[in-house]
């Protein structure tokens, strides 16, 4: 055993070394940082980005090394509270409220937080984490997700840290899910299975995630699940497993028209009458009158009035102010145009680029979805993960670069009003744009522009 370890720390001395000051470089971004310190922030992402490169490149055929490697980053985070978001507040309040058998969708936190003896454990200290955004509108995480947060304040023993550790937990498990799921879909495409690792060891992964509980990954491990499914034939489980993806995060309903030509016709009704099912009977235990009203209203103030690292919306505000344009009229409006200008994407990828095959339709996912964030007023840097995750079972590599340039955005959250830094975002999205052009130019030149899977 001794000699084992001997020869293994001599043959793989260096990476062990890089997981180690990892380790000890999460544990510092974990428990030892104010997300106001933009400087310590930038520099430890930064460095852990170096380390992921360097682990992948030393050890990409070594799966059970870089699996582990990415567990213990995970376990690092086990017992600390997020400090670059405050949504898990909100989520645990929602869990609490399906756990005393209330509605979420129809229950503002801003008018339960006025009841004397509020059923909700720790009622003051969610209210409170929440911010003053969030407890002014109805819940906009859809049922699955909702599920989840319910488990977490079930098993967390009525704390906040309990309930913390549960979520973190699932999100753990949904990452190692999506390697899994991933691996197989990857040799299925005849891809090489190390590429996988560029989501599970990526630092935004780890941070956002895992750190700090967006469930993007319970989202991606269902929709991976469900890819995999379909490249085996197995349409009708893939369908149901979709909409479980579906039901986590809203995101993958915009890729759902694409699938009526990478189906024949009859197939994809099919294929959209068992995601219909699914979705209604998930919807249905919250279901209430008011429940689409409240809904669709909240998740249209994300169009309408938030904005946060926009690309392509900062150039137009720019350029509107300049003419004297309202910045608080021109985000209404533009919220406006933007689903239409989405709709018109999706249905050129649908109809224009031939979707027949599972690696052109991933393409086809992945410019959709890069389209959209483009011209979106707002891009969480969580949100790219998604990118992250599609990128690698094509042949571009241009969302690894924007995991890695998007770590800018966070200087708005040392600012007290959450002011952008514009020349923080021009890099970022000049980085994103370069390395899509050059990758747009150089497969277009090789003739794989689009996989051929």
């Amino acid at each position: 055993m001794l000699k084992r370890l001997i020869s293994s720390w001599k043959l793989h001395k260096f990476s062990i070394l890089m997981v180690l000051i990892s380790m000890l470089f999460y544990a510092s971004f974990a428990y030892d940082l104010v997300r106001t310190d933009f400087i310590k922030l930038l520099t430890l992402l930064v460095a852990l980005v170096i380390l992921c490169f360097k682990l992948v490149q030393f050890q990409k055929w070594n799966f059970k090394f870089l699996f582990i490697a990415g567990v213990l980053f995970r376990l690092v985070f086990l017992i600390a509270e997020p400090n670059l978001s405050q949504d898990f507040y909100r989520f645990i309040w929602d869990g609490e409220l399906i756990c005393n058998l209330k509605n979420p969708y129809i229950y503002l936190p801003n008018v339960l937080i006025e009841q004397k003896d509020l059923f909700i454990a720790n009622a003051q200290e969610l209210y409170n984490g929440m911010g003053d955004l969030s407890p002014k509108f109805y819940s906009n995480y859809p049922p699955l997700n909702q599920l989840i947060f319910a488990l977490a304040a079930l098993l967390g023993g009525k704390t906040v840290l309990g309930s913390v550790i549960v979520m973190r937990i699932v999100i753990i498990l949904a990452d190692i899910g999506i390697v899994y799921f991933g691996r197989k879909l990857l040799k299925n495409l005849n891809r090489s299975t190390h590429l996988i690792f560029w989501y599970f060891l990526n630092p935004l992964v780890l941070v956002e995630l895992t750190g700090n509980l967006h469930f993007e990954g319970v989202m991606l491990f269902f929709f991976v699940w469900s890819l995999y499914l379909l490249s085996i034939n197995k349409w009708k489980s893939g369908a149901i497993i979709y909409a479980f993806s579906i039901m986590v995060k809203l995101v993958p309903i915009l890729f759902l028209p694409l699938f009526l030509t990478h189906f024949k016709f009859k197939k994809s009704i099919a294929f959209y009458s068992v995601v219909g099912v699914t979705i209604v009977a998930l919807l249905a235990p919250f279901y209430t009158p008011e429940f689409f009203v409240n809904y669709s209203e909240t998740v249209g103030l994300w169009f309408s009035n938030f904005e946060f690292n926009a690309g392509l919306y900062n150039l137009i505000k720019h350029i509107a102010i300049q003419f004297d344009a309202k910045p608080w009229e021109l985000i209404k409006t533009y919220g406006k145009i933007t689903p239409t200008i989405t709709i018109i994407v999706v249905l050129l990828f649908t109809f224009i680029q031939k979707n027949k095959k599972l690696g052109t339709l991933i393409t086809a996912m992945l410019f959709v979805l890069t389209i959209y964030y483009f011209i979106s007023p707002t891009v969480h840097p969580w949100y790219v993960i998604f990118l992250i995750l599609l990128t690698i079972f094509t042949d571009f590599k241009f969302p690894l670069i924007w995991s890695a340039s998007i770590v800018l955005s966070y200087w708005a959250y040392g600012q007290s009003d959450f002011k952008e830094h514009m020349g923080f975002l021009f890099v970022e999205y000049i980085a994103v744009y370069g390395f899509l052009i050059y990758e747009l130019i150089t497969l277009h030149n090789k003739k794989r522009l689009f996989c051929k899977n």
